[in-house]
């Protein structure tokens, strides 16, 4: 396939990749907009409709039509339900049946937005893809890689969510908004006309509107929900929990037990049905591990490493060291003991603006 300036937009209908296209159709890209019909549940509609939220609701999806006419652009609905169902929802029940934390936002840009979506790019002839992440990537000659770097935003930076891209990836992904403060999209969106540039932000899961998500398992799926024991690190019990997947690893309100201190959640022991409290010294761990690991400014972990680490969305990075293990894992060694370190979130490594890569959380060491 020959390089050419065509490239795929996915637009959501909200403001960040509306002005993704206009951009792209004003720099003389041959843009193409796309938006991803995903799963959602049947009740979905009228609760997008009633919380104003919902980026893949019917009305999402007019939006977006409507900008891409706009901008006298192509523009395909691609139904990619099945696909979004498996790799995304089902992932984020299985992960919560397990007692731990999933982040389907990782999922949905690993699985869809730059796989199935760029091997759609192709068949349509299109070079790239292009999303309103806010994020870089730059092509480094000197090691012959592409980088991942943070936006210039930094509060609204989102290479967390996107640590699993590959170097094929990352050579055809486009990020036109990387470079501009989040005030100045919205500036710029009205200086097009789009109709969308004061729209509110979509939440943090898309399937669920209200962002409940406890009610979503408990309405929408199989996850048992049966009450247990709450134990102390002694084993002894304290009280009686209302479901694993009501609770995460960190948690203080909504226990229902009084012992005459604060008393906060250390351990879903998902085996024993047993929800595990402690002091909030308890809460803190001095290491993890994680395995499924992508990395994108080495091929490779071989050696010790000092790294900055994340280990959820809205964390601060804080200084560590990254050790290669057995098996396809690594060990993240906190200079000082983190909180709430949660089997099933992401953890992502940097060193200053690069995404080194980032992996998943599989055990907390105290």
């Amino acid at each position: 396939m020959n390089k050419n300036n065509r490239v795929l937009v996915a637009m959501s209908g909200g403001v960040d990749s509306s002005l993704c296209a206009a951009l792209l159709k004003e720099q003389g890209y041959e843009a193409i907009g796309v938006t991803m019909r995903l799963w959602v549940s049947p009740d979905f509609e009228d609760e997008a409709k009633h919380s104003g939220r919902g980026c893949c609701s019917l009305s999402a999806v007019d939006d977006a039509r409507r900008v891409a006419d706009k901008m006298e652009m192509p523009f395909y609905v691609l139904n990619f339900k099945e696909s979004f169902r498996t790799q995304v929802v089902d992932y984020f029940v299985d992960e919560y049946r397990r007692g731990r934390t999933p982040n389907p936002c990782i999922a949905c840009n690993r699985y869809l937005k730059f796989d199935l979506l760029l091997k759609k790019a192709f068949e349509l002839e299109a070079w790239y893809v292009a999303t309103g992440h806010y994020a870089r990537v730059e092509y480094d000659e000197s090691l012959e890689r592409f980088r991942l770097k943070k936006a210039a935003d930094a509060r609204k930076d989102q290479t967390y969510t996107l640590y699993n891209l590959t170097q094929k990836q990352l050579a055809h992904t486009l990020f036109p908004l990387g470079g501009f403060l989040k005030s100045e999209v919205r500036e710029m969106a009205a200086k097009y006309g789009l109709a969308v540039a004061d729209k509110p932000d979509s939440q943090e899961i898309c399937f669920i509107p209200d962002d409940d998500y406890k009610r979503f398992l408990r309405e929408e799926t199989d996850v048992e929900s049966k009450p247990g024991p709450i134990l102390d690190l002694d084993g002894n019990r304290l009280g009686t929990h209302q479901g694993l997947v009501n609770y995460t690893v960190g948690q203080r309100k909504g226990l229902g037990i009084a012992v005459g201190r604060p008393i906060f959640v250390v351990e879903l022991d998902v085996e024993n049905n047993a929800l595990i409290v402690g002091d909030d010294r308890d809460v803190f761990f001095r290491a993890l591990v994680a395995d499924d690991l992508n990395f994108i400014l080495i091929d490779e972990l071989k050696e010790p490493r000092r790294v900055m680490a994340k280990i959820r969305y809205h964390a601060k990075e804080v200084p560590a060291l990254l050790s290669p293990l057995p098996h396809g894992q690594a060990k993240l060694e906190f200079d000082e003991p983190e909180r709430a370190v949660t089997p099933g979130q992401s953890v992502v490594f940097y060193e200053g603006d690069d995404v080194v890569g980032g992996g998943i959380i599989q055990q907390a060491i105290r």
